[in-house]
């Protein structure tokens, strides 16, 4: 499993022209889900990622969690962080869990992500997104189960 955490000022996700989820402070955070991945694997990384304190505080030192700053969560599905580019041109999704799967553990996250984030808005598991962000920083993260 893997998490792309982005520190944002704000961030929207769009299907079909419509927005569909926004938030203002917090993670816009990408998620791809790996073929052997569980529930144990999220949690470690939902726990993680929710802990991770990458806010400044008054001082300007990264010392903060979401939590202190009353930040949000956009959570948005992305099987492509599973490209293996390693042979030729066109990536390989191998690696990527199987859609079913993935799906159900992408709707584990949001719901478990619920249960201590008070704003957690969501894309559309499988839809062509348009996802807007300011990443601020710019401030990325990788975590990987």
């Amino acid at each position: 499993m893997k998490f792309v955490i982005q520190r944002v000022t704000e961030a929207s996700v769009e299907v079909d022209h419509q927005t569909i989820g926004e938030i203002e402070q917090g993670y816009c955070v990408l998620i791809g889900v790996g073929k052997n991945d569980s529930r144990a694997d999220a949690d470690k990384l939902i726990k993680k990622m929710i802990g991770l304190r990458i806010f400044p505080d008054d001082a300007g030192k990264i010392n903060l969690s979401l939590k202190d700053v009353g930040g949000s969560l956009l959570l948005i599905s992305q099987f492509t962080l599973y490209a293996d580019c390693k042979k030729g041109n066109r990536p390989s999704f191998i690696e990527a869990g199987d859609p079913a799967i993935a799906e159900e553990l992408y709707e584990y996250i949001i719901e478990e992500c619920r249960k201590s984030v008070p704003i957690v808005e969501r894309g559309v598991f499988g839809a062509h997104m348009k996802v807007s962000l300011c990443n601020d920083g710019p401030f990325t993260i990788l975590l990987e189960s």
